[in-house]
């Protein structure tokens, strides 16, 4: 019986350490710093950032047998001192239609290899904590897609993982690994269950980009980042293998606009209606029926009017969660999360599935108000503070 007592204790200590240290895990908030919007807060409103991502260096930078320099918008040294001591900052690597140079990449084992020697190099010499590998897409559907379809890239598919082990192996254990993985379920070629296990291995977290759900290769109105999608994408994930403290929500710091079809009646079908032809068919060309901007750019003249007014008479969709207006004067459908809609996020997201954090895209964007960092940063102190009382009750 002693035995058996001590077992007892025994077993009640190490499942009280555990918990503990799940539940001491900080929650991630990270934020991309971009180079079309290079602006920092006061100290004060990034200090309960975990990581800056600085965006983006170039994917051929890396491919470059002699390569020396790493080029850069701005450099790591004068980022840190603005933001928290013990920030994590990383650098993006890769970016929106920056698929070649990960394509010459992932092509054999000298070529990873090369690659992943120079990002250490980078790392070493920019003083980076770490990189964020953002290839969109490893096996197809991205910029290119018409042009070169997924079937000459389905190959990347099974190569993606072993360039991220690659990275690790040249980096080590204490640099972070990070990847901007895709929101859409049509997207995530190279994110399945048989892959997914092992992309897990070799990286810290993966960036959900929850935003842009909606795109010029829609033909209905959908909100770009809007709830019921979020977590539809987090789900695909989760459901594949992705553990939920490697799986970070991403969050949207800008607005985005689609012109509907003339016939169409968005005031009694706003999800679902039908949008003019965005995209041309045979080049995947934009046509000029969508776009985006984010609360630090100008408004473009020719929207500024329709804009006003969605901004006046917006409403939050309780079903699907997304804030929207339709201007049935000018056909313009609007999509965009006010700070009220980001706040719901973290209760019916983050917490239901127990993710690890959340990522805005991007910091500058929020300029010069930051209603949007303002209201995650309130969520993600909420949450640190609900960490600490569960852990004074154990």
């Amino acid at each position: 019986m002693p035995h058996h007592g001590l077992l007892y204790i025994v077993l009640i200590l190490v499942f009280t350490l555990s918990v503990l240290s799940e539940v001491s895990k900080p929650i991630k908030h990270i934020v991309y710093l971009t180079g079309q919007h290079n602006i920092v807060p006061e100290p004060s409103l990034v200090a309960e950032v975990t990581h800056v991502i600085l965006a983006f260096m170039r994917s051929e930078t890396f491919d470059q047998p002699q390569q020396s320099s790493w080029p850069l918008f701005t450099s790591v040294a004068d980022v840190r001192p603005k933001f928290a001591d013990g920030t994590a900052i990383m650098v993006a690597i890769g970016g929106w239609g920056d698929t070649k140079g990960f394509a010459m990449a992932a092509r054999s084992n000298e070529s990873r290899k090369l690659f992943a020697r120079h990002v250490k190099t980078m790392i070493d010499e920019t003083g980076a904590d770490g990189v964020d590998i953002d290839w969109e897409y490893p096996g197809g559907n991205g910029e290119d897609y018409k042009t070169h379809p997924n079937s000459e890239k389905a190959w990347e598919i099974e190569a993606y993982p072993h360039l991220l082990a690659e990275i690790r192996a040249a980096i080590g254990p204490l640099k972070l690994i990070s990847a901007a993985v895709p929101g859409l379920p049509r997207d995530m070629l190279a994110f399945t269950p048989k892959t997914l296990p092992d992309i897990n291995k070799h990286v810290d977290f993966l960036n959900i980009m929850t935003y842009d759900l909606m795109n010029r290769r829609d033909n209905v109105t959908k909100h770009h980042t809007g709830m019921k999608l979020s977590l539809e994408a987090i789900d695909a994930y989760l459901d594949r293998g992705l553990p939920p403290a490697k799986a970070n929500l991403g969050l949207a710091f800008y607005v985005k606009w689609f012109k509907t079809a003339a016939d169409s009646d968005c005031a009694t079908h706003s999800v679902g209606c039908r949008t003019e032809l965005m995209e041309e068919p045979h080049t995947g060309a934009d046509l000029g029926k969508a776009g985006a901007f984010s609360w630090h750019d100008e408004v473009p003249l020719e929207l500024s009017t329709s804009f006003r007014k969605a901004l006046q008479n917006g409403v939050y969709d309780d079903k699907d969660g997304g804030h929207y207006y339709w201007d049935a004067q000018e056909q313009i459908w609007w999509s965009w999360d006010t700070p009220e809609a980001i706040k719901k996020k973290f209760p019916a997201v983050i917490q239901k599935r127990g993710l690890g954090g959340v990522f805005a895209w991007g910091l500058g964007e929020d300029a010069p108000e930051w209603k949007h960092l303002k209201a995650s940063t309130e969520e993600i102190q909420s949450m640190r503070a609900d960490s600490f009382v569960g852990r004074d009750e154990l």
